[in-house]
């Protein structure tokens, strides 16, 4: 095994409190509405998204309240159906897509390639901005009336015939887009221009391959969403015959065009999840990823191939059999790569001196749910499944396995493995290995029984269900009950060691990697010194010391 050394180079030419603590360099609110620094970028999104998860988490617990009896006797119908379009739409562009990238991407990339900061401050500060007014946009959509279309807009429901506000929740998406684009040029030009000497492609960490791969997908992709939702308000606004089939349009195009997005921005969520468990699976295991370069060009191989998979969402709605065909061989074909990491994680941990805590713990539970999600998948791939579980919860299952359980458990590993050097601090281990298991736990009872019951034929989007599935559904809303306290549990504990933890010191993980080199919390520029990458990019760790356990 190969240690990760550095040697210093020249001091970078700070400004005088330039080695201050970037929390403590500046604490009016000013200073942090009009800060350049990465970090504190990184926390403002991370506070912002913390408050559309939970009104998009409200939606979500009124839609299992309503589905806990048979009968529709807490919502209306078209109250059902605002609310969990409300949950869809927040939940998807307002915290799933920007939640790595925004937040751990925005504070761990320049530390792990060496750089005093992205690319461009202000585009980055910018790109917060853009994102804050969508949302509030959104919100202000959904406080007037809401809207009815699902978070999907398909049209032309959203286009012609729905009476809800459907003009605003399409301009707060509109508008969001922008903030992916800036943020993914930001990411793309930073792993570029401003690695550390020495630290060549194949010496990156795999969450920077992991964000650059997503950063690709996030400025090939979006553009087409933003157009399209262009056409959606042009068709509402002005009549023009794009989707509409009375004057020549065809509501089939507004799939392909959604689909070529909303497909690849499955793996905008879900890449750099796959980055931060490599980065904990590698540290928990004391001894290098097993496949590195496999792992690398896996990443960006699922980038690639997720462009040409979205007709396996139009299944049955109309393309011919023989595209039906192909997607469903391309579908297929998207699974290597992503077995390739799960058989990766695992051969890494093969052999290794595994220390069971809070990161691992959330990363163990990512691979689990992912790889669940993964191969049910494969049942959508299949055609003659796929018909027979379309539009059923069959969908919703297999679609939060992969976006709920895999994206957010990785996100939660990240925030505890980095959260040492976010905050100076240690958080208490118990409580986080007890929430990592009680997610875990909670999030198998809510979904798993929607499998059984979407298989059974029930279908998506019904408040109103017969009595035979009103069992699942109870052991789903139940479930819900439980992972509401998971999420909550690290809220508390972690601002309780914000406040009151212990000092955590540069490297309280015994980690490989340029962002354990230097403070915690890192000074305003990141490093007094500029470190220089002279070997590979993981090895053994220099010390076992884990988090704290008082």
């Amino acid at each position: 095994m190969t240690e990760l050394t550095y040697a210093k180079q020249e001091p970078l030419h700070f400004r005088e409190d330039g080695t201050q603590n970037y929390l403590a360099d500046g604490r009016s609110v000013w200073s942090w509405l009009t800060t350049l620094d990465h970090k504190r970028i990184a926390l403002l999104y991370m506070g912002t998204l913390v408050f559309f998860f939970f009104i998009g988490a409200v939606g979500a617990a009124l839609v299992r309240l309503e589905l806990v009896t048979p009968a529709g006797d807490l919502l209306t119908d078209e109250g059902y159906n605002k609310m969990f379009t409300l949950h869809g739409i927040i939940m998807v562009w307002f915290f799933l897509v920007p939640a790595v990238p925004s937040t751990l991407g925005n504070f761990v990339l320049p530390l792990q390639l060496g750089a005093p900061d992205l690319a461009f401050p202000r585009l980055n500060l910018f790109s917060w901005y853009l994102f804050s007014v969508s949302g509030l946009v959104a919100l202000f959509a959904l406080i007037v009336g809401g809207v009815d279309t699902g978070w999907t807009f398909y049209a032309p429901l959203s286009s012609i015939y729905s009476d809800s506000h459907v003009i605003l929740a399409v301009v707060a998406v509109f508008i969001s887009g922008f903030s992916t684009i800036a943020t993914a040029l930001n990411f793309v030009v930073t792993i570029h221009t401003m690695r550390a000497p020495g630290q060549t492609w194949f010496r990156l960490p795999l969450f920077v391959w992991s964000l650059y791969a997503t950063s690709i997908i996030m400025l090939l992709a979006t553009p087409v969403l933003a157009v399209t939702l262009v056409l959606i308000a042009a068709e509402r606004l002005f009549g023009v015959g794009v989707f509409d089939p009375r004057v020549g349009g065809d509501p089939l195009l507004f799939q392909h065009l959604f689909w070529f997005y909303s497909h690849p921005a499955v793996y905008i969520m879900i890449l750099p999840g796959m980055g931060i468990v490599s980065e904990v699976i590698a540290t928990a295991a004391r001894q290098p990823v097993f496949g590195y370069r496999a792992m690398a060009f896996s990443l960006v191989g699922i980038a690639v191939i997720g462009f040409f998979v979205w007709g396996h969402h139009m299944f049955v709605a109309g393309q011919s059999m023989y595209a039906s065909i192909v997607f469903s061989l391309l579908s297929f074909l998207v699974a290597i790569p992503s077995a390739i990491k799960v058989f990766n994680w695992l051969g890494t941990l093969y052999g290794g001196t595994i220390r069971i805590d809070t990161p691992f713990l959330y990363a163990a539970g990512f691979v689990g749910l992912f790889t669940l999600g993964g191969l049910t998948g494969l049942f959508l791939a299949s055609l003659p499944i796929d018909v027979h579980v379309t539009d059923t919860y069959f969908v919703v299952a297999h679609f939060h396995y992969i976006m709920v359980g895999g994206m957010v458990s990785a996100l939660f590993a990240g925030i505890h493995y980095w959260w040492p050097k976010i905050s100076g601090r240690l958080f208490n281990e118990q409580w986080g290995r007890t929430a990592a298991i009680l997610m875990f736990f909670g999030f198998n009872l809510t979904f798993f029984p929607q499998f059984i019951m979407g298989y059974m034929g029930m279908p998506r989007r019904y408040h109103v269900y017969p009595e035979v599935f009103q069992i699942y559904h109870v052991l789903s809303s139940a479930g819900a009950v439980v992972l509401a306290f998971a999420y909550l549990m690290p809220l508390i504990y972690l601002s309780w060691s914000f406040l009151c933890g212990r000092a955590a010191g540069p490297n309280p993980w015994g980690a490989i990697g340029l962002e354990w080199e230097t403070t915690s919390p890192p000074p305003t520029r990141n490093f007094n010194v500029r470190p220089r990458v002279v070997s590979a990019p993981y090895g053994t760790p220099s010390s076992t010391i884990g988090g704290d356990d008082g």
